[in-house]
């Protein structure tokens, strides 16, 4: 995406061009948003989706009633990174968040960026964040109800036991109480809707689901342990039942929308962080269907990135639609803000993401075919070539990952995210420490065609040099942009850290 084509596409948003959303009539009904975002749900783990163990009843009527996208990317391959993406708008390495250490500050999103909750506050709704955050912790300043959410009834950590809980509302603790985590975030969602069913709300709903650790209720194991059989498949029964446990709560939510009357006018949109998780854990497989993809959570082949996403609008959208134009995470907080018919706030950021809702209505949007996206994930300080993508039309050129640059020190960066799954959280200083990235010699990158070959088998690199030159010349310019803003969102991030802890 080129700064003149993003330049254009923001100021064609701002000045509210598109007639149905004239402010006359979104005074008086404007449409509520929930935002569903699980975690580590790879794109074969539904119903919907071409999954024929699995039943997810609730999601897959979402998916009935209004759009399904084939083609969407979330913004990263790993969890904080792409939650950034989700929750600005902007390439997660602007931000600052590029990596999951909460210890180091690198899920961190600087506080001179506007989130999810800052837009739709500044227009006016009631917002909350249910669920997982990740994306600052160990610090007030950061946590959600600082970050534009009126409501922050969740997780700081990047995980949480699902029986042994604890939770913060705002800045009360919040004890297990013997529900299923799922259930509890279910519940403070459906009392959300239920306090504000007069007036807008914006609702991002973190769910934790499929993420480790693997525990659900045990009915549930139970059903997928028969029903997939073998002797090697305690992890997928559980992960499955996982699923399945939310999807009981979600209809459950999509019912108390349908009590109060809201469901006609909410725009629902559900999604996943970054593909699944398919290698073992504690000795035992979480192999599973993936749809034919290649790749795993943590890179930037196609399972890691393209994850399932519906959006429904009973009101505005027409149900029972696939569509298959590339959408990307960067592009829901432009679409679901310009309902809102408000100007955005004035330290907004030029996004990244496009609004895309002309496509969802079914119009055709061509420069979304031709548009360019860019990924990069590694450990810590960014690399150019490792981990790295570019995709346009149905090119993609990737560049694998260099194992120097994706170990990560466990040593260092784990003892604080496991006390996190079961203490209460706490606030401590950085570990302010960061290498820079290791020299290498860049890998030579591999062209797929996705059109013929979406398994990504078949590298064609040698016969389109033309391609890789262009796609690599364009991935340059990306990388040295978001880089630059990396750097200097890092070091707002320290600097505010270090002011921080001198007056406690």
């Amino acid at each position: 995406m080129t700064r003149v084509n993003l330049t254009f596409s923001i100021l064609l948003m701002w000045t509210g061009i598109f007639p149905s959303f004239s402010n006359g009539d979104q005074n008086s009904a404007r449409p509520s948003v929930l935002f569903i975002l699980a975690d580590d749900l790879g794109i074969g783990d539904l119903h919907c989706y071409g999954n024929s163990l699995i039943e997810t009843p609730a999601i897959d009527s979402l998916a009935r009633d209004g759009v399904l996208l084939t083609n969407h990317y979330a913004p990263s391959p790993l969890c904080a990174p792409s939650r950034a993406g989700f929750l600005t708008g902007r390439f997660n390495h602007r931000t600052g968040a590029v990596d999951v250490p909460s210890n180091r500050g690198l899920d961190r999103i600087t506080l001179q960026e506007l989130t999810f909750g800052d837009y739709f506050r500044h227009a006016g709704y009631a917002t909350a964040l249910i669920g997982k955050w990740h994306n600052g912790l160990y610090c007030r300043d950061y946590l959600p109800h600082q970050r534009g959410f009126d409501l922050f009834f969740g997780f700081p950590n990047g995980g949480q036991d699902y029986y042994r809980w604890n939770l913060l509302r705002n800045d009360t603790p919040v004890p297990h109480d013997g529900r299923y985590l799922t259930d509890a975030l279910n519940d403070e969602a459906i009392n959300f809707i239920r306090r504000h069913r007069q007036h807008p709300f914006a609702l991002f709903l973190a769910h934790h689901v499929p993420h480790v650790p693997f525990q659900a209720p045990q009915a549930l194991i139970q059903k997928y342990r028969t029903r997939i059989g073998g002797t090697n498949n305690e992890n997928v029964a559980t992960i499955y039942a996982m699923i399945e446990a939310m999807d009981q709560g979600l209809q459950r939510v999509f019912q108390t929308l349908k009590e109060e009357g809201l469901w006609d006018n909410t725009i629902i949109v559900f999604t996943s962080d970054n593909g699944a998780n398919l290698k073992k854990v504690n000795g035992i497989t979480t192999d599973r269907f993936h749809g034919g993809f290649a790749g795993n959570k943590g890179n930037v082949l196609e399972q890691g990135i393209r994850v399932p996403a519906i959006i429904a609008w009973p009101k505005k959208l027409t149900g029972g639609r696939t569509i298959h134009t590339p959408i990307h995470g960067c592009d829901w907080l432009p679409t679901l803000f310009q309902t809102t018919g408000k100007q955005p706030p004035s330290k907004a950021k030029a996004l990244d993401g496009t609004d895309v809702m002309r496509r969802l209505m079914g119009e055709p949007m061509p420069e979304l075919e031709s548009r360019t996206l860019p990924f990069q994930k590694n450990r810590y300080t960014p690399t150019a070539y490792s981990d790295a993508a570019i995709r346009r039309g149905n090119w993609k050129l990737f560049w694998p990952g260099v194992a120097a640059t994706m170990k990560k020190d466990a040593t260092r960066d784990n003892p604080s995210y496991q006390r996190g799954i079961t203490e209460p959280h706490w606030e401590m200083p950085l570990d302010r420490q960061l290498d820079p990235a290791p020299q290498f010699t860049a890998p030579t990158p591999k062209l797929f065609d996705l059109a013929a070959d979406p398994s990504e088998s078949k590298d064609v690199s040698l016969l389109h040099p033309e391609i890789v030159m262009q796609l690599s010349n364009q991935y340059d310019r990306w990388f040295t942009d978001v880089f630059s803003d990396w750097q200097k969102s890092r070091h707002q991030i320290i600097e505010h850290d270090v002011q921080y802890w001198k007056q406690q």
